[in-house]
C-alpha cells in the first residue's frame, strides 16, 4: 500500500509567453499536501508568473495544473475556494482599519457575520495585531502589514497558500516571525508554495526546493540534495593520537591536515556510504577516530557554482527525484 501523500499542487508543461518573451518554458511541479515547497530564482526568472497561473490570476499558454485535485481551467471556482495568496506587495486597503480589512475579506468569502467576527478576532490574536486592529495599516510597520496581508488570505480558511516573496524588505526579526507563522500553518496541515530570493529562507522552511531560471526548472531536491550537486564538500576527521595523523592522511588521501586540532580533511559528500568507507578504512589501519563531521556547501555556493550569479539564486538541470 502506498504511503505517499496526495498532491496539493500538480503542474505539467506550464508555458507562458508575452509576445516574443518566453517567461515559463514548460515547467513541471509536484507538491504533496502539508509540505513547504520553495521556488527560487532571480528577478525575472518566472516565479511570480508561476504563482499567478497556479492561483488562477492569469492563464497559461500551454500545459495544465491541478490544485487539490481540481483542474485549474475546468474547476476554477473549486480551486479558488482552496487557496490563499499573499504577495510581496501587501493587498491591503489603507482606508480601512486592520480589523475592517479582515471583515472585508470575510464578506468576499460569503462567510456568515458571526463567523467573520470570530475568525477575524482569532487571526488578530494569532498574528499579534489586536492592539493595532483599530488603526489604519498606514501606521503599521512593514512586518505588521505583511502579517495582516497573510491574515487576510487566511479568512477563507485555505488549504493551499501561495506566498510570493512574503519577507522581501523585512528586517531579520520580522522575517523570522513570518517563518514561525509559516511553520505553524504547516503544522496545521496547510500546504505552502513559497517563492523567495532568500536562500536561508528556503533552507530553513522548505521540504523541497525547485530552482527556476530562464523559465525552466534547472534543479530540484531537498536543500541537502542541492548542496551535493557541487564539489567542495568534505569530511573532517578528528583523531585520538597525534602519531596517527600522517598515516591517516595517507590512507584517506587527505586534502589537508591540522596537527593542532588532530584533524584531517577528506573529500566527501557526507552520504552514509562515504562515512562508512572512511570509518572502515581507518579501522582496518588501526587508527582511532575521536569524531567525524560533514561539511557541505551552502545554498549560496550552489547557486554561484551552477549559475555564476552570486547576487541571486538559480542552477543546472539535474534530476534528484
Amino acid at each position: 500500500m502506498s504511503t505517499a501523500k496526495p498532491l496539493a499542487i500538480e503542474a505539467r508543461g506550464l508555458r507562458k509567453s508575452y509576445d516574443d518573451n518566453t517567461v515559463l518554458d514548460g515547467i513541471d511541479l509536484s507538491v504533496p499536501e502539508g509540505a513547504v515547497f520553495a521556488l527560487l530564482g532571480p528577478n525575472g526568472a518566472g516565479k511570480t508568473t508561476t504563482v499567478a497561473i497556479l492561483s488562477t490570476l492569469i492563464g497559461a499558454n500551454a500545459g495544465e495544473a491541478r490544485i487539490g485535485g481540481h483542474h485549474l481551467d475546468h474547476e476554477t471556482d473549486e480551486v479558488r475556494s482552496l487557496i490563499g495568496v499573499t504577495g510581496q506587495f501587501a493587498a491591503i486597503d489603507k482606508l480601512l482599519t486592520g480589523r475592517e480589512n479582515l471583515h472585508l475579506m470575510g464578506r468576499l468569502h460569503h462567510l456568515p457575520k458571526t463567523e467573520i467576527h470570530e475568525r477575524a478576532q482569532r487571526l488578530l490574536e494569532q498574528f499579534d495585531l489586536v492592539e493595532a486592529a483599530k488603526r489604519s495599516p498606514e501606521t503599521y510597520s512593514g512586518g505588521m502589514r505583511r502579517r495582516l496581508d497573510l491574515a487576510m488570505s487566511l479568512m477563507g480558511d485555505p488549504r493551499v497558500i501561495f506566498l510570493d516573496e512574503p519577507t522581501t524588505g523585512l528586517d531579520p526579526r520580522s522575517r523570522r516571525t513570518m517563518w514561525t507563522i509559516i511553520r505553524e500553518l504547516v503544522a496545521g496541515g496547510v500546504t505552502i508554495f513559497l517563492t523567495t530570493q532568500y536562500l536561508e529562507e528556503a533552507d530553513q522552511l522548505a521540504d523541497r526546493i525547485a530552482v527556476l531560471d530562464g523559465g525552466r526548472i534547472i534543479a530540484e531536491g531537498t536543500a541537502e540534495e542541492l548542496k551535493r550537486l557541487i564539489p567542495g564538500g568534505h569530511i573532517s576527521v578528528r583523531l585520538k593520537r597525534v602519531d596517527q595523523l600522517e598515516p591517516a592522511a595517507r590512507e584517506l588521501e587527505a586534502t589537508s591536515t591540522d596537527p593542532d586540532q588532530l584533524t584531517i580533511q577528506v573529500p566527501g559528500d557526507g552520504t552514509v556510504d562515504s562515512l562508512r568507507s572512511v570509518i572502515e578504512r581507518l579501522d582496518r589501519a588501526g587508527i582511532e577516530v575521536d569524531d567525524l563531521s560533514v561539511h557541505t556547501p551552502d545554498l549560496d555556493d550552489v547557486f554561484l557554482a551552477l549559475t555564476g550569479r552570486p547576487e541571486n539564486p538559480t542552477s543546472q538541470k539535474e534530476s534528484l527525484r
